[in-house]
């Protein structure tokens, strides 16, 4: 498997702080942003595969800046997190064209391997990608 980064995006900062560490702690390559702003900001210089964004944060909201992530890096995979917002935001999210949506508490068991699949998927509208 190549190496790949992912940045974690939530306001939540023990909630993100832990997850990186235990995501760190399982050989992947993790950037943290604790509010959309800071995502944007950190998207070019952090270069992630995998984004995995929480849909509701005061300020730039999680969706706003999936719609940015699309727009400007769409080779960008992102996996929606929420604890407080309901499926509504989540199906939202995948018509966006995030690449999962998951439920927190979310198990660790559960998004290394939603976020494997994300960073090795090949989308067809990259060059030589998809099959």
């Amino acid at each position: 498997m190549k190496q790949w980064k992912a940045l974690l995006v939530d306001d939540e900062e023990e909630f993100v702080g832990t997850l990186a560490e235990r995501l760190r702690l399982r050989g992947i390559a993790v950037e943290v942003a604790t509010d959309g702003q800071d995502a944007i900001a950190r998207l070019e210089e952090v270069d992630p595969r995998v984004v995995v964004l929480d849909i509701m944060m005061p300020g730039v909201g999680g969706l706003a800046v999936l719609r940015h992530i699309k727009e400007n890096r769409p080779d960008v995979a992102v996996i929606l997190l929420t604890g407080r917002g309901t499926t509504r935001e989540g199906m939202e999210g995948m018509r966006l064209g995030a690449f999962d949506f998951m439920m927190k508490p979310v198990r660790i068991e559960e998004l290394i391997p939603r976020m494997i699949e994300a960073a090795e998927k090949r989308r067809p509208e990259q060059p030589g990608g998809g099959e």
